[in-house]
């Protein structure tokens, strides 16, 4: 239950609907009650063990959850970047959503097998109280494992080239480049290479995939077609 997901909240009102995918939750409607979270995830112990109070501070002695997501709603808004967004549930650990798909995959084993390397897996989104677009860190960090990975980054500032794609452009691949952008060297920035045709927009957000390439020629990246490089 994620609380970026439909099955997470139920409206106030009833409590037996769902808020339909891409429906957007501001604080304000999680404090007047218009969607809330869904009792029996209130009333589990397991929740407050997402949030670590030294990273992402509350006032409250005990952690209550409709509180929590009104903060959390809150502080996505005061971000300037998004409201809560629920998305239609994807990734699922265990569906095929969340697999590497086959094409992809045989082309892996087949840099392995030539090459000698290993893969480097890393997982993103497996806290379920804040939304992580980005692959470095949380849009909010609640815990250690959502705050900005130091590790990875300085991983990354190993490559000589390093090579941006994947899903989607829109919100994903933009919001993890511009991590590394962020944290990159200016003057290496050409040593970053965005593909356009390997990474694509979520459909009705083709406007923030635009902005966002647009964003990195002018930050000096190189954006470019996979047949370039």
């Amino acid at each position: 239950m994620h609380i970026a997901h439909p099955s997470f909240w139920v409206d106030g009102e009833t409590g037996k609907h769902h808020p339909p995918p891409f429906t957007l939750i501001s604080s304000s409607d999680i404090k007047e009650r218009k969607w809330k979270p869904r009792d029996d995830l209130v009333a589990s112990k397991k929740m407050k063990s997402y949030v670590d109070k030294a990273v992402f501070s509350y006032s409250e002695n005990d952690f209550q959850l409709a509180k929590y997501c009104e903060m959390y709603a809150q502080r996505l808004e005061e971000g300037g970047r998004f409201q809560l967004c629920i998305w239609p549930e994807h990734c699922i650990i265990g569906s095929p959503g969340h697999n590497v798909v086959e094409v992809i995959r045989d082309a892996l084993d087949a840099w392995g097998e030539a090459t000698g390397g290993s893969i480097e897996w890393v997982h993103k989104g497996q806290n379920l109280l804040t939304e992580m677009y980005s692959a470095l860190r949380a849009e909010i960090p609640v815990d250690a494992s959502t705050s900005f990975n130091d590790n990875l980054m300085s991983y990354l500032r190993e490559s000589n080239k390093l090579i941006l794609c994947g899903q989607a452009m829109s919100h994903c691949v933009n919001f993890t480049v511009r991590d590394i952008v962020d944290h990159w060297p200016e003057s290496e920035r050409l040593n970053l290479c965005l593909l356009t045709d390997c990474a694509s927009a979520v459909p009705g957000f083709e406007d923030a995939a635009d902005s966002f390439v647009s964003d990195m020629k002018a930050a000096g990246l190189t954006v470019c077609e996979s047949k370039d490089i």
